[in-house]
């Protein structure tokens, strides 16, 4: 058999091989659902909760995205990050994106309404320099001085729409 005729028995007999693995993928449902679960677990098991959040191969890190947690005050700070754990405990108050937008004093605006709710700013993919629209939801933990947040990258979805999610 020649090999273009082997390529096309493969690709008509078993597409789900060239299929891309998308059920794996986070989707903004999903970011807003592990940010709600985060604080309930947080708020369940308290401070010592924290370190399973930097775990690479832990239940906050899935479909191409994770959990992070932070503190607003008296700075916007991380408490806990998986992939770039060197962020840890910075003031990020001056982290700007390519557009100038302060996105993590955003981030705390976000986690101190009743709800939360989403932020956009532009910023690489892992292993890409170009910036790429990111929407990252973020949230309070009741009771607690933290915030939580997770984020996508997604050109398609409205603010719009990611708001009305919410709510």
């Amino acid at each position: 058999m020649k090999k273009w005729a082997m390529f096309l028995t493969v690709i008509i007999f078993f597409p789900t091989f060239w299929t891309p693995a998308q059920a794996d993928d986070a989707t903004p449902a999903s970011v807003l659902q592990k940010a709600r679960e985060a604080a309930d677990y947080i708020v369940q098991n308290g401070a010592d909760a924290l370190q399973t959040f930097n775990d690479q191969n832990g239940p906050w890190v899935w479909g191409g995205t994770y959990v992070f947690v932070l503190k607003c005050t008296p700075f916007p700070s991380l408490v806990t990050h998986p992939i770039k754990p060197g962020l840890i405990g910075r003031d990020l108050s001056g982290l700007k994106d390519k557009n100038g937008n302060y996105f993590f004093i955003q981030l705390c605006d976000a986690a101190a309404q009743p709800e939360g709710g989403w932020v956009e700013y532009l910023w690489p993919k892992p292993g890409e320099k170009k910036p790429s629209r990111k929407i990252s939801y973020c949230m309070d933990v009741p009771g607690t001085e933290y915030g939580v947040g997770a984020g996508i990258y997604d050109d398609s979805i409205s603010m719009e729409k990611l708001n009305s999610m919410v709510k």
